[in-house]
């Protein structure tokens, strides 16, 4: 991958070369002849045609931007290949092309893009570079070609890649796609990678080999190898998945899977609409979400934990009137919390002489982080060493009502559950969590919705829909609104008697934490989503 980013350097390209063992294991996915015609459109360092040459392949084109680079190669055209007058056509196209988001990208390549009959027709200013590499590359292929790229993965599944991917649908089919979550194949670049072998072809092919590596470790050619052939072994997965479809996000998951997913959304329609679901307009989602009946907030910041934990000091009344309870991300577990801990929290406008006379222990306590505590992010005002640096959602937290926490980052590689939990009112949460209220006309309960996030369905929607970089999953405002919800038909008696019954459930579970329980309420939540609407 070419990363070109924009830097005050004089070197404006930030370039991620492909490894040899990587660039090796993709040439072999091809299934061409020697003297097939090949591409590669931004060939870097060269090492694509390096081994290229090496396994006897010589009718070899190769275009790369940067002048600097595999001027050992002949066969190297120094321009950009967007803007290239290129009329033969390729039996392979194999590389790693650039990605860069469009508000990143040199302002010469944006004027370039602009003028570009391909860009035009099919993508705008939200859309990244990659994708008219990866659409001219299909355009310049023969029929049954092939396209091997290496890439991030997200425009498998963003609201801006649609055209590109109707594009792809309309034009060929997948044979395989190998997708790396962790693994570091690129020096400090930790977004998950695919490798994707497409077909330009006017047949499809029914199902689409799909290769799932989870380590977080280096690729070695035995690694490569097992996942072509598809042997087991450990942080490995293989999937059969059919051709993805138009107008489609597409989820790298089983069959099952994907219908669980449509099922869920379809269910969580939101009734009497005339228009057609439409999942790729972020502004226009036509099924109720959590943000429809929740507000969400991230939590308080001190900017120095554990100079704010009351850890068994002695404390006079004035001290202890000055504190919270808060839940941190590491006591929080499916519908409960494990474990309290009290913070020293003082919001009042006071002196450093005021401070130490009415919070001395308090005083006496911050001493030893006073240092530390200077060096905090000020926030564009002057914050006492005693006081939190940024009170956020303060007045959402300060709610007489109960609220759901969760983890802000959730790590899922070894579970296959999140960490929803029921908190008291008068609890607060730091940094590490998110905490998720019921919005005043919301008539569902906080059990009920407790539940509901903690139902396996929404841990497999979040996997395929949510921000997830590598294993770790992000429960932000927005990917937590955005989930889609079940909503009660309260018109409707057996779905009323549903909510009811699974809220009193969830009650039960969190005095007892029964697990029998939990098996009861996903039973239910699984009856509701079968209702006919």
């Amino acid at each position: 991958m070419e990363l070109i980013v924009k830097q005050n350097t004089k070197n404006k390209f930030g370039q991620y070369f492909t490894p040899k063992v990587v660039a090796d294991f993709m040439i072999d996915l091809a299934t061409i002849s020697k003297n097939s015609n090949i591409l590669e459109p931004s060939c870097g360092e060269g090492i694509f045609l390096e081994l290229l040459k090496q396994k006897g392949f010589n009718n070899l084109t190769a275009y790369e931007i940067d002048q600097e680079l595999a001027q050992e190669f002949d066969c190297v055209k120094y321009e950009s290949f967007v803007s290239a007058k290129i009329e033969d056509k390729f039996d392979l196209i194999i590389g790693n092309p650039p990605y860069i988001r469009w508000k990143n990208l040199e302002d010469e390549l944006k004027q370039e893009l602009s003028k570009n009959a391909i860009w035009n027709k099919y993508f705008n200013s939200l859309c990244d570079y990659l994708y008219i590499f990866i659409l001219k590359s299909i355009e310049l292929l023969n029929e049954n070609g092939q396209l091997i790229f290496i890439c991030p993965e997200y425009w498998m599944n963003t609201t801006h890649s649609i055209s590109l991917r109707n594009y792809m649908v309309q034009n060929g089919y997948f044979e395989e796609i190998y997708h790396f979550n962790e693994t570091p194949i690129f020096e400090k670049v930790t977004v998950s990678i695919v490798i994707f072998k497409f077909v330009k072809s006017k047949k499809k092919k029914d199902k689409i080999k799909v290769s799932k590596f989870y380590a977080n470790q280096k690729l070695t050619t035995e690694t490569l190898y097992n996942l072509k052939n598809e042997i087991p072994f450990k942080d490995a997965e293989y999937l059969s998945v059919s051709q993805f479809e138009l107008n489609e996000r597409w989820i790298l998951q089983s069959d099952k899977v994907r219908e669980e997913l449509q099922i869920l959304e379809k269910d969580c329609f939101k009734k009497n609409q005339n228009t057609l679901l439409n999942l790729f307009d972020d502004n226009k989602q036509e099924y109720h979400t959590i943000g429809d009946f929740c507000d969400i907030g991230n939590g308080l910041v001190s900017g120095l934990d554990k100079a704010f934990q009351v850890n068994g000091e002695v404390l006079n009344e004035n001290e202890l009137s000055a504190t919270i309870n808060v839940v941190k991300a590491k006591d929080l577990k499916p519908f409960v919390i494990s474990n309290l801990t009290k913070y020293i929290f003082i919001n009042e406008d006071l002196e450093e002489d005021s401070f130490k006379e009415i919070y001395p222990n308090f005083y006496n306590h911050f001493q030893k982080y006073k240092t530390n505590l200077d060096k905090r992010y000020q926030y564009n005002r002057k914050i006492n060493y005693w006081e939190w640096v940024f009170l956020r959602n303060f007045n959402l937290f300060n709610k007489e009502e109960k609220r759901i926490f969760v983890p802000c980052k959730e790590r899922i590689s070894n579970k296959d559950y999140f960490r929803f939990a029921l908190v008291d009112k008068e609890v607060f949460p730091t940094q590490d969590v998110t905490a998720i209220f019921r919005k005043p006309n919301t008539k569902e309960s906080i059990e009920y919705i407790l539940a509901y996030l903690n139902n396996p369905i929404i841990f497999d929607w979040l996997k395929c829909n949510g921000i997830v970089k590598g294993n770790i999953v992000e429960f932000s405002e927005k990917p937590i609104s955005s989930i889609p919800f079940r909503a009660i038909d309260w018109t409707n008696e057996k779905e009323v008697e549903l909510h009811n019954t699974i809220s009193e459930l969830t009650k039960n579970y969190i005095k007892n934490q029964d697990e029998n329980l939990v098996n009861s309420i996903n039973q239910l939540l699984n009856q509701l989503f079968s209702i006919k609407q």
